[in-house]
């Protein structure tokens, strides 16, 4: 960052705690927002979904070679394919907006093409099957097939954009990665694919949600979670101790480790701004929230704008829109601006595009959001006027 990047940052700082009113009690609890959406963001997502996020990123960036990242996601390889790893990668994961960073961050890193990759960026967090099925529970058949299409339309359609509009900064990115099509690694693929696919299993079991009724196979899954997560942990740690050599390890912990440099503190910050704006779910930040319902009633352009907006920049944990817009659209939100933050909400955050901007670059942070923005209003229009 300039000197003159940080001048400005400490000057906006300054400026905001000068003019805070403090003794105001809607600051006072919009600040004590912040602080318990952090504690609760620490408690629920840092130890068992983005510590694991990290090394999975860190054991792509090691053990994955740019030769196979290259072959199935990068730039050149068929669309079809790569678009379709992309997309069913990050449906498989089922990850929140944050968690999918480091993930993201890995395969870009390693070669993935800027189209790939943002549909797997937008897939993890948007084609989240649970929540897609709960969206149908809790709203309605309509608004749950209705998320389904358009987060799978739309994850092929923004990965196809961004490689359009910045294809020849790809061209030139790809040169970079410009390797001998014969991989020269030793060991056989199934290895780290193995350990990666634990990790993944982890991953999963040990963020499943409860089951609405304690009945069928997801409420049997659920009961034995821990005991799959524990064997998933273990053939990981069983399986690094034998098949990779000391230096290897610690080439892998490195990496880890600067994902987690990288990603946790813009993080942070990026909770902090989201708690003390818009509060948790059910209580309320510096905006209140009847002026967030008041401004996405109908199904106006300007509603399902605000409503894209609104949604890019809130965060959402897994799973937590659905009683969001259950409440909202109980205060009198339109079914196209419910829609369309449903589209934008999960992909996107604050905390999200602060950690994308270090990856991708403000330039192309910027039109990634404009798509996801644009793309979720049109979607509710739509859907509203259906």
């Amino acid at each position: 960052m300039s000197d003159s990047k940080k001048f400005a940052l400490i000057l906006l700082t300054f400026l905001f705690f000068y003019f805070i009113p403090a003794d105001s009690p809607r600051v006072s609890i919009a600040a004590s927002e912040a602080l318990a959406m952090l504690h609760e963001y620490a408690r629920e997502h840092v130890l068992l979904c983005l510590i694991p996020a990290f090394f999975i990123a860190g054991a792509i960036s090691v053990f994955i070679s740019q030769q196979s990242v290259i072959k199935y996601l990068g730039s050149n390889a068929k669309k079809f394919i790569s678009y379709s790893v992309a997309a069913v990668s990050g449906t498989v994961l089922a990850v929140c907006s944050c968690t999918v960073l480091p993930l993201f961050a890995g395969i870009y890193a390693r070669g993935a093409g800027i189209g790939p990759a943002s549909t797997f960026l937008y897939s993890g967090p948007a084609i989240n099957v649970l929540a897609i099925i709960l969206t149908a529970r809790v709203l309605g058949l309509e608004m749950g097939l209705a998320r389904a299409i358009g987060a799978i339309l739309f994850s092929i359609v923004i990965g196809l954009a961004m490689s359009i509009i910045f294809r020849k900064d790809e061209e030139k990115r790809q040169e970079s990665f410009a390797v001998s099509v014969e991989d020269t690694t030793s060991r056989p693929l199934w290895q780290p694919a193995s350990v990666m696919a634990s990790m993944i299993c982890f991953l999963i079991f040990a963020n499943l949600a409860a089951p609405e009724a304690n009945i069928g196979f997801w409420a049997y899954l659920y009961d034995v979670k821990w005991i799959l997560a524990l064997i998933s942990v273990s053939f990981a740690a069983f399986a690094t101790k034998k098949w990779f050599t000391r230096e290897e390890r610690s080439e892998w912990f490195n990496a880890t480790w600067g994902y987690a440099l990288q990603v946790l503190p813009l993080l942070f910050v990026g909770v902090l701004i989201a708690g003390f704006l818009f509060g948790r779910p059910g209580h309320e930040g510096i905006i209140p929230s009847a002026y967030v319902s008041y401004l996405v009633g109908g199904n106006s352009i300007f509603s399902n704008f605000f409503a894209s907006i609104v949604g890019a920049f809130m965060y959402f944990a897994t799973l937590t829109e659905v009683p969001i817009l259950q409440g909202l659209l109980g205060a009198g939100m339109g079914k196209g601006p419910a829609l369309a933050l449903l589209l934008a909400g999960p992909a996107l955050s604050l905390p999200s595009m602060l950690v994308i901007r270090t990856v991708l670059g403000t330039k192309k942070t910027v039109i990634y959001v404009i798509l996801v923005v644009l793309l979720s209003s049109l979607a509710g229009i739509i859907y509203g006027n259906l």
